[in-house]
């Protein structure tokens, strides 16, 4: 509808309605038409089309009840709407035979997440789809409460999916009484934890389709990895490992017959005679420097050492430190 000659343009957006505007609509909504000099001071009632002349006589003006006048504006927002989805579904017409193609691209296969956030997302979404095993691998000997409260609740959500689960710690998580906590929650039968000496990196698998692996040691960058070939390689190595893990309802091998060691000081023994300082043999068993040192303390005495260096000695001399845990 073009403007009136009597009812000059005012200046606001064209997504509301000016406060003049709303008291001459609303006027004519009660009264049922007002004259046209009511218009002067919001012509924009004319030009949403919210009023029209009145047939009979144009010196008045009838209004446009509120749901016509808003379906009738919304007719151009409607077609574009309809217009998007026909150029959406033309899109995915056109890119669907293509996408058995990239299938085969290895590099298509392998996601870089950056940030603990993007890793975190990913990661839940897997969690959220998975529907029947998840294999984790888990360096350390301990794991913040919070970080176990938040995977008791996702244990949880997957078992009742009936999704199984199987969790790889290092031995001296045995003594962690957060994982009790997470361990005793979770319902029987549905999930299954071991132990191992020394293991790999942080990993996991989620239905043997999508695995997540670190990709540098602060761990805020990794990689999401769908490449079938990768993944079976990466269940190997898991499967290797869960077979030379002790499980958690089994105790570890003891020390030999008259040493008064523990499994974790037998491991411990191991890494010193191969030159490994302790920085390293702690990263290696997931305990911290200081508990390293306590157990090497209690070595030396056990040894009757009086040095680090002759600890060593007696240790390659006696082939004690071949006696690790299974």
């Amino acid at each position: 509808m073009g403007r009136d000659e009597d009812t000059p343009a005012h200046a606001h957006g064209d997504r509301h309605l000016c406060d003049a505007a709303v008291t001459v609509y609303t006027e004519a909504l009660r009264t049922g038409r007002i004259p046209r000099t009511a218009l002067r001071p919001a012509p924009c009632l004319l030009e949403l089309a919210l009023v029209h002349p009145d047939p009979q006589d144009d010196q008045w003006i009838r209004p446009v009840p509120p749901s016509a006048a808003l379906a009738h504006l919304l007719q151009p927002v409607i077609r574009e709407i309809h217009e998007r989805i026909r150029l959406s579904a033309a899109l995915a017409d056109s890119l669907a035979p293509l996408a058995s193609v990239a299938s085969t691209d290895p590099n298509l296969s392998i996601t870089v997440l950056e940030g603990i956030p993007l890793i975190e997302t990913a990661i839940q979404n897997a969690l959220e789809g998975a529907q029947e095993e998840i294999l984790t691998l888990q360096p350390g000997s301990s794991r913040p409460a919070d970080q176990l409260r938040k995977a008791l609740e996702r244990a949880l959500s997957t078992v009742g999916r009936g999704a199984t689960l199987r969790h790889i710690y290092q031995h001296p998580a045995r003594y962690s009484p957060t994982l009790k906590t997470y361990l005793a929650e979770v319902p029987p039968g549905h999930i299954q934890v071991r132990t191992i000496e020394q293991t790999v990196e942080r990993l996991f698998i989620f239905d043997r389709t999508v695995a997540f692996i670190p990709a540098n040691p602060r761990r805020d960058v990794a990689l999401e990895i769908r490449h079938p070939a990768l993944v079976r390689y990466l269940i190997q190595v898991y499967e290797v490992l869960w077979a030379q893990a002790t499980p958690l309802t089994e105790p570890l091998q003891p020390a030999p017959p008259g040493a008064t060691v523990t499994p974790v000081q037998l491991s411990i023994a191991r890494l010193l005679v191969e030159g490994h300082i302790d920085q390293v043999v702690a990263r290696k068993l997931g305990i911290s420097v200081r508990t390293c040192r306590t157990h090497i303390a209690k070595l030396m005495q056990t040894f009757n050492a009086t040095s680090r260096t002759q600890l060593g000695a007696l240790l390659a001399q006696s082939g004690f430190a071949d006696r690790t845990p299974a």
